[in-house]
């Protein structure tokens, strides 16, 4: 998982980003700042953690008192709080948005892409539950009447829950752990595992297990697939998780 000679790599660029190019790794100077650079990455995880249990306490408490249209706009801006640190840190250090994964070139290709990324997973983890006779492996409680609902949940997904978890999760910390280890296996592993954790609130090992899984088919589609972007895996789990709501109603 983790390449020695990548991580050589990794340590000296660590080493550059803190003005230290050429400092012997055991050096007890690199040592406090491969400790900074940790510390980030542990502020970042509160910060997320903090956000996601702020969401939670609203939408439970606040949410479902509140006018309709209220909570449709709310629902969508509250989410952006999970995002708020990742989002401060990049900032503060001046990141270059291409470093998480963005891209302005072939942007139609990349929207394509995602599309297509759904629509596979969509067959392979909701529909075929379905047609197994297995519907509440894809149930995600979400019958509507109206269409208009059916296009809120895709604006909701796309704009609001895919946008902030994969720039968080795929972005912010897959490059941050691709940084410290030197690998790109680890940063898969180290970013899916923290986005099957963040959906912890749900309480069962299961939904944490299998969000994992499709977090790590997202990094993997980004790394693997020629043109995939981030854009490309924030369409992807967007219409992924609003095509739940689809399948769910045309199979009931």
């Amino acid at each position: 998982i983790f390449n020695a000679a990548d991580m050589s790599v990794a340590f000296s660029d660590l080493a550059g980003m803190f003005g230290l190019a050429g400092v012997p790794v055991s050096s007890a100077e690199f040592v406090y700042y491969l400790r900074s650079y940790l510390l980030v990455i542990v502020i970042a995880i509160i910060g997320v953690v903090v956000g996601l249990l702020g969401v939670d306490a609203f939408n439970q408490y606040v949410l479902m008192s509140l006018p309709i249209i209220v909570r449709m706009v709310l629902m969508i801006v509250t989410y952006f709080l999970i995002a708020v640190v990742p989002f401060g840190i990049v900032i503060f250090n001046k990141d270059k948005w291409t470093d998480f994964g963005f891209s302005k070139e072939k942007l139609g290709t990349q929207v394509l892409i995602g599309l297509l990324i759904a629509l596979c997973m969509s067959f392979v983890f909701t529909v075929i539950p379905h047609l197994a006779g297995k519907s509440d492996w894809a149930n995600n409680q979400h019958q509507y009447q109206y269409m208009w609902q059916f296009i809120y949940d895709f604006v909701y997904f796309i704009f609001s829950v895919a946008l902030v978890e994969e720039f968080v999760f795929c972005g912010f910390f897959y490059k941050k752990f691709e940084t410290l280890f030197g690998s790109t296996v680890g940063a898969i592993i180290g970013s899916s595992v923290l986005f099957g954790l963040s959906h912890f609130s749900g309480g069962n090992i299961v939904q944490i297990l299998l969000t994992g899984i499709i977090g790590t088919i997202f990094c993997i589609c980004r790394v693997k697939i020629k043109d995939c972007t981030l854009l490309s895996v924030i369409i992807a789990h967007g219409v992924y998780d609003a095509l739940i709501t689809v399948w769910l109603n045309v199979f009931a």
